[in-house]
């Protein structure tokens, strides 16, 4: 399964999804990070009333990473998802002249999986 190219494809395509989503993430709150360290000038900056630019980004940070959750699924589901199944009904696919594991019949092996969607 490893060398087939379809396998290889998802693979790679997932680090580099995943390392570019968690490179805007985690860079996005380092930035916040050293804002608050080194330019406090520009974080107490106000906006509205009591609501500084530092608060501000600081509560951004939950939309940050809430879009970046959103993204993750909804890349996976439109992207990853479909080619996985593809991978697991070949490989559960039964070889010319084996016999099906005991306890089952027909031509197709049951699976005891269930995945849920949402």
């Amino acid at each position: 399964m490893h060398g087939h190219p379809e396998f290889q494809s998802l693979r790679n395509g997932y680090r580099r999804f995943a390392a570019v989503s968690t490179a805007l993430a985690v860079g996005g709150f380092l930035l916040y990070i050293l804002l608050s360290n080194f330019a406090p000038g520009i974080m107490n900056q106000p906006i509205a009333g009591h609501l500084t630019l530092g608060l501000t980004l600081g509560l951004g940070q939950f939309v940050v990473m809430g879009v970046t959750v959103w993204r993750y699924v909804r890349r996976m589901r439109t992207h990853f998802d479909p080619v996985a199944r593809g991978l697991r009904a070949q490989s559960e696919q039964r070889r010319p002249g084996q016999l099906p594991p005991a306890g089952q019949t027909g031509s197709r092996p049951q699976s005891t999986r269930e995945y849920r969607t949402w």
